[in-house]
């Protein structure tokens, strides 16, 4: 039961680690499955399995190399001197990430609670500059809870889907976009995620060890992963194409189930995006801590800066824009876990936890 409890844990914080603004939001799923109609389904059937294989073999192989950060992967992959560059270009991607989900928090407040955009950009800012004080461990703590709430707040909105006019348009839903681009969406978005995810999974997986507890986690965090897209493309779905004027999509579905369901919806699409926008900034300011001599607070504020200028472009034309570029440039690496030799582990105490 405990080795359970901690694959469960790994599950959790595998998809804590992928939902943030943009999944929460509902623009990705709108974005790289929904828009292309019918085939969204399968796409996304496609996607959860690469989230299970991949997402194991990453932790697994941190695991067994006994992994630091994301660098260490990053230099396996693609040699030593290589793998710093790419590590480089993720600190880069990160930052671009984080100025997406900042600005998500800031359209929640526009969109929904009619304050503001630049309101809450300031105060996500500096509620993630006072949490991040207190550690990565209240970050992960608060993940445990709000997933699990937020994985019955979608199974909520499939069941209210379920029963309106538009239920069966996530499999019937025709559109213009061609095949190719419906097949290479499932590839970008799980290569994008999975790398992103490293900031996280690879020392997770470093420090739990155990194979079997991270390939059960590994199955857990995927399927559920897999399931929620699957929720939010049939719920996006029968909302088409109206729903598409909204940065927020899920924000605006959730106004049918009534003011208070409304309400607590929104405040978990902010607590998913704000807890990954908080880990992530963790894992960016640690990086930029081994390179840069300053003190951790400094390049927090720097960092939070930085994404504030960025925001000021938008939640939706951001993710619209970076993300698809960072899953093309995500490919590579995804191609290389995928073809990496890894067997099984090879130190001793990890071959007797697997028998």
């Amino acid at each position: 039961m405990k080795e359970w409890g901690r694959s469960l844990q790994v599950g959790l914080t595998f998809i804590g680690t992928v939902v943030g603004a943009g999944f929460a939001s509902g623009r990705e799923v709108l974005q790289f499955f929904t828009r292309f109609g019918h085939w969204g389904a399968l796409t996304i059937a496609l996607s959860t399995l690469l989230f299970v294989w991949l997402g194991a073999k990453m932790m697994q192989i941190a695991a067994d190399m006994k992994a630091k950060s994301y660098e260490d992967m990053n230099k396996r992959l693609f040699g030593e001197r290589l793998g710093v560059w790419v590590s480089y270009g993720m600190l880069v991607i990160l930052l671009g990430v984080n100025a997406v989900m900042l600005a998500g928090a800031g359209s929640i407040f526009a969109e929904n609670l009619h304050l503001s955009y630049q309101s809450g950009l300031l105060v996500t800012m500096a509620a993630c500059f006072l949490l991040l004080r207190k550690g990565l461990g209240a970050i992960m703590t608060i993940n445990t809870i709000v997933v699990p709430v937020m994985l019955l707040f979608m199974a909520l909105l499939l069941v209210e889907t379920l029963q309106g006019p538009g239920a069966g348009n996530g499999l019937t839903l025709p559109t213009d976009s061609s095949p190719w681009a419906a097949w290479m969406s499932p590839f970008l978005y799980t290569a994008f995620n999975l790398s992103m995810s490293q900031a996280v999974l690879v020392p997770l997986g470093a420090e739990i060890g155990n194979p079997r507890t991270l390939r059960r986690g590994a199955w857990i965090g995927g399927v559920g992963i897999g399931l929620m897209l699957f929720a939010g493309h049939l719920t996006l779905s029968a909302h088409m194409p109206g729903i598409r004027q909204f940065d927020i999509p899920m924000g605006g579905v959730a106004r049918d189930l009534g003011p208070w369901m409304h309400w607590i919806f929104v405040f978990l699409i902010f607590m998913e995006i704000f807890t990954t926008l908080v880990a992530d900034i963790y894992g960016l300011t640690l990086q930029l801590h081994e390179r840069i001599p300053v003190s951790r607070s400094l390049l927090t504020v720097v960092v939070l800066l930085a994404c504030f200028l960025a925001g000021q472009f938008g939640f939706g034309p951001l993710l619209s824009t970076l993300y698809p570029i960072f899953g093309m440039l995500s490919l590579g690496w995804m191609f290389l876990i995928g073809r990496d030799r890894f067997t099984g582990p090879t130190e001793p105490h990890l071959r007797r936890s697997i028998r």
